[in-house]
C-alpha cells in the first residue's frame, strides 16, 4: 500500500476518517462560505480532535478533490492500513470464530460502482472486498466520496491472479458462489451461513470465463421485470444482505 498522502472529500468520507483515525488527517480544507449546521458540527468535531483546518474557496477545493462534488470539504490524509494481507485478515476472522463473508468483484472498473459496492459491503458487515489488479479500479478520491466513508473501513484487496486467489479461499473451506443470470438456483437457495465469497462480474459482461469456472456454484438473482440485470452495487446489496439475513444478524 502506498504511504504517500492522498486527498479525500465530502462529509461522509472526511467525517468517517475523523471518527476512526483522526491522527491520520494532515489537514482539512473547508469552504468558509458554508456556515450551515452540518459544517459547524463538523468543524467543532475537528477542533475537538485537534485537526488543523484551512479555509479554501470552492475553486481550490475542486482542484484538490478533482471534482466539483466536494460539498465544501476536503482533507489531505495519510493512508490507513486496514489489514496487511488477505491471509492476515482471514486468520483474524477465523480466530474470532466468525464465518468469513467476502465480496469479490471481477471486472468492475467504474469508480462510482466500486464506491457503492464498498458502502454496501460495510453496511452488510462483509469482511473484505477483493478484485483483480488488471480488471478493476483502485481507491481514488471519487471512490472514497461515493463510498461515504466505507473506503476507510472495508479492506480492499487487489490481487494479481483472481482465479488463484479463489483457489486459495477454497483451501480455507470458503464456499465460492458466483452470480450468473442463467443459473438454475437463486441466491436465496444458497446456504450463506457458511464461510462464503460472493463473486459478481461487471454489469453487462459478467464474470470472466476462468473466474466462472473457479466458482463452486452459480446462483442468480430472480428478475421479474423487463430488465435482464441489476447494477453491480445493487446486486451486491441483494446478495450480501441475504447472507446477513441467513446469519441471523438482520435485526
Amino acid at each position: 500500500m502506498s504511504t504517500l498522502p492522498k486527498v479525500i472529500f465530502g462529509f461522509h468520507a472526511v467525517g468517517v476518517r475523523l471518527k476512526v483515525a483522526p491522527a491520520s488527517i494532515i489537514e482539512v480544507y473547508a469552504d468558509p462560505t458554508r456556515r450551515d449546521a452540518r459544517m459547524r458540527q463538523f468543524l467543532q468535531r475537528a477542533a475537538e480532535a485537534g485537526v488543523r483546518v484551512i479555509e479554501a474557496d470552492a475553486q481550490r477545493l475542486a482542484r484538490l478533490a478533482g471534482s466539483a462534488g466536494h460539498q465544501g470539504l476536503a482533507a489531505r490524509v495519510h493512508p490507513v492500513e486496514l489489514a496487511r494481507s488477505l491471509d492476515d485478515l482471514l486468520d483474524g476472522v477465523e480466530a474470532a470464530g466468525t464465518a468469513p463473508l467476502l465480496l469479490v468483484l471481477d471486472g468492475v472498473t467504474d469508480p462510482h460502482n466500486l464506491g457503492a459496492c464498498l458502502r454496501v459491503a460495510d453496511g452488510a458487515g462483509a469482511h473484505a472486498v477483493i478484485a483483480p489488479k488488471d480488471h478493476a479500479v483502485g481507491i481514488s478520491a471519487t471512490v472514497a466520496k461515493v463510498a461515504s466513508g466505507a473506503a476507510e473501513t472495508v479492506p480492499y484487496f487487489m490481487v494479481t491472479n483472481l482465479a488463484r486467489t479463489l483457489g486459495e479461499l477454497k483451501e480455507r473451506s470458503i464456499w465460492i458462489v458466483g452470480t450468473a443470470g442463467e443459473a438454475e438456483q437463486t441466491v436465496y437457495d444458497m446456504d450463506l451461513k457458511v464461510p462464503t465469497a460472493l463473486v459478481l462480474g461487471a454489469e453487462g459482461d459478467g464474470m470472466r470465463q476462468l473466474t466462472r469456472k473457479t466458482c463452486d456454484v452459480l446462483a442468480r438473482i430472480p428478475m421479474r421485470g423487463a430488465v435482464e440485470s441489476l447494477n453491480v452495487s445493487v446486486a451486491s446489496g441483494v446478495c450480501l444482505y441475504e447472507a446477513l439475513r441467513q446469519r441471523g444478524q438482520g435485526a
